[in-house]
């Protein structure tokens, strides 16, 4: 049970630390690439692309780190 609350806390910080990630990538990522802001096209893709792979990315990482630390503990982890 303990592995398992473990792991959804590393979902929730992991999702939070890699959507502010995926956000800092797309706005430098607009930058260097000179994306076209017509119309909000450049926010419309850190906003839809960058920012959920990031969400999507930075959860799985958190979860499984966080989880695979917890359950490395031995009888502690019980």
């Amino acid at each position: 049970m303990k592995v398992a609350m473990l792991a959804l806390i590393g979902l929730i910080l992991g999702a939070i630390l890699g959507g502010v990630l995926g956000a800092i990538c797309g706005l430098i990522w607009t930058t260097v690439f000179h994306t076209s802001s017509f119309e909000g096209y450049s926010g419309m893709l850190v906003f839809f692309s960058f920012i959920p792979i990031g969400i999507i990315l930075g959860g799985l990482i958190g979860a499984i780190s966080l989880g695979y630390a917890t359950s490395r503990g031995g009888a502690n982890a019980a």
